[in-house]
């Protein structure tokens, strides 16, 4: 496999034309022909863009039209992270080659527009004025076709009378160029590199409510608020304002009428928290919301944990030997059958 790549190399480099460099790099240019876009040195070569922001250029001026190029959609095509392909984008916008343009639709809701331009610098040369002689304008390259212009009929001859102008000959009116049928819908392509690890900049879920509890009760108020107040006699960390434990209170309940005893909760809340601690009512919070303990089985669930019951099989007496054996009904016991059976055997043999 490497005498091939060799081969193949040193074939390739015998027909670069000309000397080849003694240091440096050397091209092998090899023709596209299909999948490729061309780039201007302008942008390859610029002095002032980093190589990141080069990059996004190229990868946004080979996206198809109507594709999104924001923040996050770059991200999901990209190895690089949403921090640089931000700065990236600002640098493009910062030298033309990216801009953001307001545009109202005719609906009258104003939407955002952003706008790729591979050459900036064109954009501030002069443009031909629109009014142009109907001879010397060129067939619109955006057109399907070519435009068909008709040449104006010869008119018939008038006799001219003296003092009497004779008017213009006015030319005849082109024919409207045929309506382009509408491009066919792209759709985009599936992203190269998805991450699994979510962007910090990803719109985190919303928090979970607290828990209440389901039969509110002054009797688990009270002691839901003495638990919180007295949380700071065991853990002084946990020192709470009246605001943060009248807000915690409902969790707390929720514990308790789960049968949660005090110093069970007291561990759960408090054990391990982060150095330093710089809000302990949101850690309490947390913790109650996501920690908080399954209800306790009623009778019926602890009825069918119950093992079921075993059958005992009772006590019986031997007929012949009196012997205790256990059987379901009453007769002989072992013993005593076999030696029935033999004996009856032995009849049978005699006779």
């Amino acid at each position: 496999m490497d005498t091939q790549q060799n081969t193949a190399l040193t074939r390739a480099l015998a027909e670069v034309p000309g000397p080849l460099p003694a240091s440096g790099v050397i091209h092998i240019a090899i023709p596209h022909t299909d999948r490729f876009t061309v780039v201007g040195n302008h942008l390859a070569q610029h002095p002032d863009l980093s190589c990141t922001a080069v990059g996004i250029a190229v990868r946004i001026q080979s996206l198809p039209q109507g594709i999104e190029i924001g923040i996050k959609a770059l991200a999901a095509r990209c190895r690089e992270g949403e921090k640089r392909i931000a700065a990236a984008l600002r640098e493009l916008e910062a030298f033309g080659y990216l801009q953001r343009v307001r545009d109202r639709l005719p609906s009258g809701r104003v939407i955002t527009r952003t706008v790729f331009c591979n050459q900036p610098t064109a954009l501030l040369r002069p443009r031909r004025p629109a009014s142009t002689p109907p001879h010397t304008q060129a067939p619109p390259r955006a057109q399907a076709a070519p435009e068909r212009v008709t040449a104006p009929t010869a008119r018939p001859e008038q006799p001219e009378t003296p003092g009497q102008p004779v008017p213009p000959v006015q030319p005849e009116t082109l024919a409207a160029p045929p309506v382009p049928p509408p491009p066919p819908a792209v759709s985009p392509p599936v992203p190269l590199f998805v991450p699994l690890v979510p962007a910090p900049t990803a719109p985190k879920p919303p928090p979970r409510p607290l828990p209440h509890p389901s039969e509110p009760t002054p009797e688990l108020d009270r002691a839901a608020t003495a638990f919180l107040i007295d949380l700071r006699r065991h853990a002084p960390q946990f020192t709470l304002s009246e605001h943060d434990v009248r807000r915690l209170v409902p969790g707390v309940a929720a514990w308790l009428e789960r049968d949660a005893r005090p110093d069970t909760i007291r561990h759960a809340l408090t054990d391990d928290p982060p150095n330093p601690l710089k809000h302990p009512a949101k850690l309490l919070k947390y913790r109650l919301t996501e920690l908080l303990p399954p209800p306790p089985p009623g009778i019926h669930d602890l009825a069918a944990l119950a093992r079921p019951r075993i059958t005992v099989t009772p006590f019986q007496t031997c007929d012949d030997c009196d012997r205790a054996f256990r059987s379901p009904t009453p007769g002989h016991c072992r013993d005593c059958r076999e030696h029935r059976a033999h004996r009856t055997e032995a009849t049978r043999t005699a006779a």
